[in-house]
């Protein structure tokens, strides 16, 4: 099977989520989280990238546009959290 032939990276409906993932229910749960429970916003975004590389035999290439969502995801998690702890102070 050459690599036109191979299946797309994609099902329909599955493709990288481009929405804001800072509003709405996500937000919501990570903001009425314990302290100490763990949430990674970024999830959903890897386990979509899991399932790319099963669907394409662990066709990396295949699966480009799913790493970068992740990617793109904890980028923005980690520059949200860090502005969150920037405005917080140790002071009151």
């Amino acid at each position: 099977m050459s690599k036109k032939d191979t299946p797309t990276a994609s099902a329909p409906g599955d493709a990288p989520s481009t929405d804001n993932q800072w509003t709405g229910p996500t937000a919501t749960r990570f903001e009425n989280k314990a302290y100490s429970e763990y949430f990674d916003p970024c999830q959903e975004a890897a386990n979509k990238s899991i399932r790319c590389l099963n669907r394409n035999g662990g066709d990396r290439e295949m699966c480009s546009d799913f790493f970068q969502a992740y990617r793109d995801c904890k980028e923005q998690w980690t520059a949200a959290r860090k502005e969150a702890r920037r405005k917080s102070s140790w002071f009151g």
